[in-house]
């Protein structure tokens, strides 16, 4: 072949190369495709099974709700929500293994979580490092407001629901000695420093405080010193199977003085397990501001009319996540900022929900509910 004819040929191949990168450069890759156009998915952890299961399975239902709500609306900018639930049994171990997962293996942007306050202070470190948001719906430990800048909740910290069980025994009841029994986790350990450092403020007295072990269900001895003591009021924040013990084993022990707990107690497991032995039991609890569809379809999917309140905060986070997604995307950092800018209006936990600079909801308000006929009934 002459020159010239080697000429062509080469122009002929460069020609071709152009043609080809245009080609492919110009193509959109089929999994972008897939990407943009397919669900989106994002973790859910809670308590599933174990001493908190009715509460976690009752805030898993309201998850339902609320993605089955956002998805006949068109899902998020026409993408649908999925979620993927772990049980993490409210213990720190089950809850770092659940994030792990979530964020490692299954790439969510997002976790809604958790129940317990040490499954979310578990998750908390992970999700910092991976930048992945966490969004609790029912922990309400104060140590929570500083684990992190990806680390959000919805429900109020036990700062303010301290303050407020401590005014209504104070000002109230017109209680001026209390005797506390607490778990001895990161909730019950926050509870019991921020009651106890309320209470002496408005010029009580805190005349023992004593930690039980989380799988502890024997608090003969502990409740045994409260009824020797001169507290005319006992503070009892515990989780479930303490509570039902607990009580229990008060009753037994001929315990006079009336018993005062925080929001772990809005479960009906305990009441329904007590029966008589838990009337007179008083506890606070943030308000909630459910309503009637909300109820309805909590009934429908159910099948009875058992709200826990950390359901109207996890149906509110999944309707919060997807507001901010349909406007920034899966970026978690992005989601992130958006977050501590976002105004949820309408919500069945509060009716307007914005975070401040610690990811916590701004404001609280609280009620203080008694048993009666082993039901528990707004008091105040």
């Amino acid at each position: 072949m002459n020159k010239r004819g080697n000429a062509v040929v080469w122009v002929i191949i460069f020609v071709l190369v152009i043609i080809g990168v245009w080609y492919f450069a110009g193509r959109t890759p089929a999994t972008n495709t897939t990407t943009s156009t397919g669900p989106i998915t994002i973790g859910f952890t809670g308590p599933l099974s174990g001493d908190l299961a009715n509460v976690g399975e009752n805030a898993k239902a309201a998850v339902e709700v609320a993605v089955s709500e956002v998805n006949a609306a068109g899902g998020i900018n026409g993408r649908p929500l999925n979620v993927i639930y772990e049980d993490d049994k409210c213990a720190g171990p089950e809850a770092v293994s659940a994030a792990q997962k979530l964020i490692n293996i299954d790439k969510v942007p997002v976790i809604l979580g958790s129940t317990c306050s040490p499954a979310t202070l578990a998750i908390a470190p992970i999700a910092e490092q991976a930048k992945v948001v966490a969004l609790s719906y029912c922990s309400t430990a104060p140590k929570i407001s500083d684990s992190g800048d990806y680390i959000f909740r919805d429900v109020p910290s036990d700062l303010f629901q301290a303050k407020y069980a401590a005014q209504y025994a104070y000002n109230t009841l017109k209680k001026t000695k209390v005797a506390i029994v607490y778990i001895n986790n990161d909730w019950g350990i926050g509870l019991n420093k921020a009651f106890s450092d309320a209470f002496t403020a408005l010029g009580g007295t805190v005349v023992s405080s004593e930690a039980y072990a989380p799988d502890s269900k024997d608090l003969r001895s502990q409740i045994t010193k409260v009824k020797a003591s001169t507290a005319d009021l006992f503070y009892f924040p515990s989780f479930t199977d303490g509570a039902i013990s607990g009580i229990k084993q008060a009753r037994v022990l001929g315990l006079k003085q009336p018993i005062l707990a925080a929001d772990s107690w809005d479960d009906n497991k305990i009441w329904d397990t007590l029966g008589a032995d838990g009337n007179g039991a008083m506890y606070t609890r943030v308000k909630t501001n459910s309503s009637d569809a909300f109820k309805a379809s909590m009934k429908a999917k159910l099948g009875n009319d058992s709200i826990v309140y950390c359901s109207n905060f996890a149906y509110d986070g999944i309707k919060i996540l997807a507001q901010v997604m349909s406007q920034v995307g899966t970026d978690s950092t992005k989601i992130k900022d958006a977050l501590y800018n976002v105004n949820y209006t309408g919500g069945v936990s509060n009716q307007t929900i914005k975070f401040d600079q610690n990811g916590d909801p701004v404001g609280a308000d609280y009620n203080v509910l008694v048993v009666k006929n082993a039901k528990a009934e707004v008091l105040q």
